[in-house]
């Protein structure tokens, strides 16, 4: 059998940003076939890597080599459509094969013809990220890039692009923080860290025991080598002014200079996260009764009684606009019901973190100063700085400002405010989106043990399967509490996707849940055939006037954004302006929502 192509080469490669080393004298090399995970901590130069396989990017030193039979993909993270564009103009114009070639070769991807004709702006986020995938496909890649693939995306599509992935039988390179993903998908793991890059054999499970071996095994021999410097000194220094032994005394001190030194690589940075102790509080935290909750006259979820109980951790599961977001909105209190109870136990305080936590982090607070603002109740100076140090911000970085951090250490501040309000109830909306593995894992086992109330929306699986104790599925405008366990769930997923006459006859994993519905509501009632078009045209207008408004916003925060940083204006009413503006973005979302909502409901 001959050996495999090698597509791609890295000989010494060498890469820097002023005084900043991304790696240097770095070798490796990607073969047909293989499925290989990118990973390593947040700023390590990941996507500075794929900038350079690219050619958006050049080397400092070394030399790059491609085959002439690569073929390179990238999976973007912007997109490259019109607003009226469908999935199917899009493909001819993107694609270098037939349409139906180009559909049948992505199949896993369970896109119907119905989503193809559609505008892509009127798509859901995970319909576009498919979209995409297919466009990529169309050009016949032997090597995909694949960057964060599956951040913001919901359950169901990211099952599907692992199993899509799973089966592909081109190479490709995939920068991912989610473990199971990369334990599915991958056979071998990129490790980017610390100036250099190292390729493993096997997933990452595999990978994290060869770094384990690898530690040991350098341990071991850094101490044997120690004990025989030792050795040799004690020896030099007692006989090297002796006649009698001089010579031997040369010898050793020959012997030593020559020796070489084993270094053991430090250990990536771990952390512990101590969350303050929560005060007392009653048995009962949160109850929902009979609760409507909505924007203006539509309603987003109808009916929901829930109760969460002191020390529940509970994980909120379903589709991508199904109303995860706005359940636990109406939980906070940031969106009272439209009908209904909503009950706050005694004592009880609540801490909500969202993507809009970070975006209201003032620019020209330091790490510190941020934290502290947010600290509550009778947290020391010294609390903060564990947390921060916790974080993996250094005593060194403490002293940042935000306006310099990148996004996933923005993250990592929003994260320690809400962690230090000793706030007993806790709701965490994507609170591992942009960490890396060493924080995902401290915060994990943080959760793990808090003893507190929490809430959370996850697309991490190894996250809420070690979290959470109770799951709440979010469907059709019902909140139900699932029957069983986060794995039975994820398994009913995967088994509704392949369809029922696919479907596996063997039966699930065995979990503890209880049955237990605490909503049934009726599903919308249908609209009258002949006004189904016209409807659904109607929300979809409405739909495009929101995202437009959005992008419109979006672009006047980065402006604004560039002028707190450059201290051009004045910067307070910057700052006010773009806590406005990012209200006004969350108000749009919302409004989006119901109407995708609305929409799904049409066309039911």
């Amino acid at each position: 059998m001959s050996a495999p192509l090698t597509l791609l080469q890295l000989n010494n490669g060498s890469k820097a940003f002023g005084a900043h080393t991304i790696f240097n004298s770095a070798v490796f090399s990607i073969n047909e076939g293989e499925h290989v995970g990118v990973i390593g901590p947040n700023g390590a130069g990941k996507t500075t890597l794929f900038k350079i396989l690219i050619g958006e990017e050049g080397l400092d030193d070394g030399q790059l080599t491609l085959s002439r039979a690569l073929s390179l993909g990238y999976l973007s993270q912007h997109d490259h459509w019109s607003d009226t564009e469908t999935g199917n103009s899009y493909l001819k114009r993107v694609s270098t094969m037939p349409l139906w070639q180009v559909k049948s070769m992505g199949r896993e991807l369970q896109v119907s013809e119905e989503i193809f004709a559609k505008p892509i702006s009127t798509l859901s986020g995970g319909y576009r990220m498919r979209i995409k995938l297919f466009g990529l496909l169309g050009r016949d890649p032997n090597l995909m890039l694949l960057d964060e693939p599956t951040n913001y995306l919901d359950l169901e599509t990211t099952l599907l692009l692992e199993r899509f992935l799973q089966s592909y039988r081109g190479a490709f390179l995939l920068i991912s923080h989610d473990r199971e993903f990369l334990r599915r998908t991958t056979d071998h793991i990129l490790e980017v860290e610390a100036t250099e890059i190292t390729k493993y054999n096997g997933n990452i499970d595999d990978y994290f025991e060869q770094k384990d071996l690898l530690r040991s095994q350098l341990a071991a021999q850094a101490k044997n080598q120690a004990e025989k410097r030792k050795t040799l000194l004690e020896f030099i220094t007692r006989f090297g002014a002796k006649a009698t032994k001089a010579k031997q005394a040369q010898s050793k001190m020959k012997r030593l200079e020559k020796m070489e030194v084993i270094e053991s690589k430090p250990i990536p940075v771990t952390s512990v996260i101590k969350i303050p102790e929560p005060p007392a509080v009653g048995k009962s935290v949160l109850r929902l009764g009979q609760a409507d909750f909505g924007y203006q006259d539509r309603k987003i979820l109808k009916d929901v009684s829930i109760e969460i109980k002191r020390g529940d951790h509970v994980a909120v599961v379903g589709l991508n606009g199904a109303g995860k977001s706005t359940l636990l909105k109406g939980l906070a209190g940031t969106l009272p019901p439209q009908k209904g109870e909503r009950d706050v136990g005694y004592n009880v305080k609540i801490a909500i973190f969202n993507q809009h936590v970070i975006e209201v982090l003032h620019p020209e607070q330091t790490v510190y100063e941020s934290l502290e603002e947010a600290a509550r109740g009778a947290v020391t100076p010294q609390e903060i700085r564990n947390m921060a140090g916790s974080l993996l911000f250094s005593s060194d970085h403490i002293s940042k400002k935000i306006k310099v951090l990148s996004g996933g250490e923005k993250s990592r501040v929003a994260l320690g405010r809400i962690l230090l309000q000793k706030a007993p109830c806790l709701l965490l909306d994507e609170p591992t989106n942009h960490l890396d593995f060493q924080t995902v894992e401290a915060l994990t086992q943080a959760l793990n043990g808090y003893s507190g109330t929490l809430v959370v929306v996850s697309h991490d699986r190894g996250f809420i399967r070690r979290v959470a104790t109770r799951i709440l599925e979010v469907s059709s405008g019902q909140v139900m509490l699932y029957p069983g366990t986060y794995d039975e769930y994820v398994w009913s997923m995967q088994q509704a996707m392949q369809g029922a006459d696919q479907a596996d006859s063997s039966a699930p994993p065995q979990g503890t849940g209880q049955n237990k519905s605490i909503s049934a509501s009726p599903p919308p009632a249908r609209v009258n055939k002949k006004d189904q078009d016209k409807k659904i045209r109607a929300v979809v207008r409405q739909m495009t006037n929101c995202e437009q408004e959005i992008e419109k916003l979006v672009s006047e925060n980065e402006i604004l954004n560039q002028e707190i940083v450059s201290a051009k204006g004045d910067s307070a009413v910057a700052i006010e302006k773009l806590g406005k503006n990012s209200q006004a973005i969350m108000q749009l979302e919302e409004q989006w929502l119901q109407l995708e909502f609305e929409k799904s409901g049409l066309e039911e």
